[in-house]
C-alpha cells in the first residue's frame, strides 16, 4: 500500500510479519503506554492497509501495513442513541441495534441503521457503504452485521447458513411456560396482509425450526432463550405465539401483555466464520436490564 507524502509526515508505518491482534502489535512497536495507544485507536488514529481501524482485537495478518498517528487527531467519533458499534474491520461492521429503528430504509421512513452507518463511514473518510446482510424487525434489538462492500455482502448472504454457526435471542414471554426446553417445528407462510401464519404440515411456505430454553420464570412471565435452526420472517414471534406464550409487547402476534412498552425480543448472540480471514467471530450482548428486572 502506497501512502501520500502528507500522510508519511503524520504517521509511523510498520509492516506486519506475523499474525497478531492489533493492540498487541502496537504495544510491541510503538513507544507509548497502553492507555495512550488505546486513545489513539479510539480517536481513529490507526490505519491498516490504508483504512481506519478502531477495534483493539482486529486481526493482523502477515503482509499488512499499519500506520500509527503521530499527532492527536480530532476526527468524528461515532455516537448514536440507536446504534452501538461492537466490531469493525475493512470488510464488515457488527453493531448492536436499539429497538424502534429499521435495519434499512423502507417507504417514507428515513431513520434506519444503514443510513446511520453510511453517515459514519462518510465522516470517518471511509470509502464504503453499509450493505444489509440480514435484518431485525424494527422493534427487535440486538446484534447485526453489515458488509462494507458488495463482494463481502454476496459471500455473507449466499453462504449465511454455512457461515453463521450460532445465533440466539432472548425474549420475555407472556405467562409461565411449563417446559424447560423444547423444539417447535412447522411451516411458515405469509398471507396477503403480510401476516405470517404457521402450519403443522407443508403449506407451500418455508420450514421453520426453533429451539428454546427457559432462563427464568414467574407466575406471569417467562424469560427464554431461542436458538434458530432456520431464519424465517417473524419466526420466534410466531413460534412463541404458537406455544401459547407470545413475546411481550408484540402488537402483531401478542395478547396485549406489554410490561415494558416495547417488543421484548433481543438478539444477544451472533457467531460466524469471517468471510475472508475464516476466523471464528463471536459476539454477545447482555440480556437487557429491563428484561432481567421483571424477574427480580
Amino acid at each position: 500500500m502506497r501512502y501520500s507524502t502528507n500522510q508519511q509526515g503524520e504517521y509511523d508505518h510498520f509492516d506486519v510479519d506475523e499474525a497478531s491482534p492489533l493492540l498487541e502489535f502496537l504495544l510491541g512497536h510503538v513507544q507509548q503506554s497502553r492507555s495512550k495507544i488505546k486513545a489513539t485507536l479510539q480517536g481513529q488514529g490507526v490505519k491498516v492497509n490504508g483504512k481506519t481501524v478502531t477495534q483493539f482485537d482486529y486481526s493482523l495478518l502477515p503482509g499488512m501495513k499499519v500506520a500509527f498517528s503521530k499527532t492527536k487527531r480530532n476526527q468524528q467519533v461515532f455516537r448514536s442513541r440507536y446504534v452501538r458499534i461492537v466490531y469493525e474491520d475493512r470488510w464488515l461492521i457488527v453493531v448492536e441495534k436499539m429497538p424502534g429503528i429499521l435495519s434499512m430504509a423502507a417507504g417514507h421512513s428515513t431513520l434506519n441503521v444503514k443510513s446511520i452507518l453510511d453517515d459514519y463511514f462518510k465522516k470517518s473518510r471511509q470509502k464504503c457503504t453499509a450493505h444489509v446482510v440480514h435484518r431485525l424487525d424494527r422493534d427487535t434489538s440486538g446484534l447485526m452485521v453489515y458488509a462494507k462492500d458488495m463482494e463481502t455482502e454476496q459471500v455473507l448472504e449466499h453462504n449465511w447458513h454455512q457461515i453463521v454457526y450460532d445465533r440466539r435471542y432472548v425474549a420475555v414471554l407472556s405467562g409461565e411456560m411449563e417446559q424447560d426446553d423444547g423444539t417447535i417445528q412447522n411451516w411458515l407462510k405469509d398471507n396477503k396482509a403480510y401476516v405470517t401464519f404457521s402450519s403443522p404440515v407443508d403449506n407451500g411456505g418455508k420450514l421453520a425450526i426453533t429451539h428454546f430454553h427457559v432462563l427464568d420464570r414467574t407466575a406471569d412471565r417467562t424469560l427464554a432463550e431461542f436458538k434458530l435452526e432456520t431464519g424465517r420472517k417473524n419466526q420466534i414471534r410466531v413460534h412463541a405465539a404458537d406455544m401459547g406464550h407470545p413475546v411481550c409487547g408484540d402488537i402483531k402476534y401478542g395478547n396485549g401483555d406489554d410490561p415494558l412498552h416495547r417488543l421484548c425480543l433481543h438478539a444477544w448472540l451472533l457467531c460466524f466464520e469471517h468471510p475472508w480471514t475464516h476466523q471464528p467471530m463471536e459476539f454477545e450482548t447482555p440480556v437487557p436490564a429491563q428484561f432481567r428486572h421483571l424477574f427480580k
